[in-house]
């Protein structure tokens, strides 16, 4: 196992602990990334009691489809944008049993980046049912598999801070 892999696993175990312990479970909404916050999630023994689902939406018709993410959001925001990614996690929300959801969507490249968004642009949303939403845009270098990486890696640690900063609810 690589470094970079064993990092995810331990944050994927971190939030585990911390689900569990809240008796709470998780769903996630990913784009660029194309699953790799599920698979780290599900590379943890036990994430089935902490683990609801994932929806790998790629494409903006898949986030419209399967997360209802609005149309009119992504016309007017694009899909890599703070907007799309919480309608994402929203969504995930509403589709799911958890209680909270992470989004990720971005530009991993080597193509598909803009002046405005370049390359390594990727937006983050954390969702809490119930609860409040929040986004946050990262600019990652390296190559499309460092960037995918770093994403993963701080969609997990950006749920771990919100989940250590709220109270539980039950």
């Amino acid at each position: 196992m690589s470094i970079a892999q064993a990092e995810l696993e331990a944050l994927a175990g971190e939030v585990g602990r911390r689900l569990l312990a809240r008796g709470e479970e998780l769903a996630a909404a990913e784009s660029c990334t194309g699953g790799w916050v599920a698979q780290a999630v599900t590379a943890v023994a036990g994430s089935s009691a902490w683990f609801d689902r994932g929806f790998v939406t790629y494409s903006n018709a898949a986030k419209e489809e399967l997360l209802a993410v609005p149309g009119s959001t992504l016309t007017r925001h694009g899909a890599v944008s703070e907007p799309t990614a919480r309608a994402m996690a929203q969504g995930a929300l509403a589709r799911s049993r958890a209680d909270w959801a992470v989004a990720v969507t971005g530009i991993a490249g080597p193509t598909g980046g803009t002046e405005e968004k370049p390359v390594g642009t990727v937006c983050f949303a954390w969702a809490q049912k119930d609860g409040g939403c929040e986004a946050q845009t990262c600019h990652f270098a390296g190559d499309r598999a460092a960037v995918r990486s770093q994403s993963a890696r701080h969609a997990l640690a950006g749920l771990i801070e919100r989940l250590d900063a709220t109270p539980v609810t039950a």
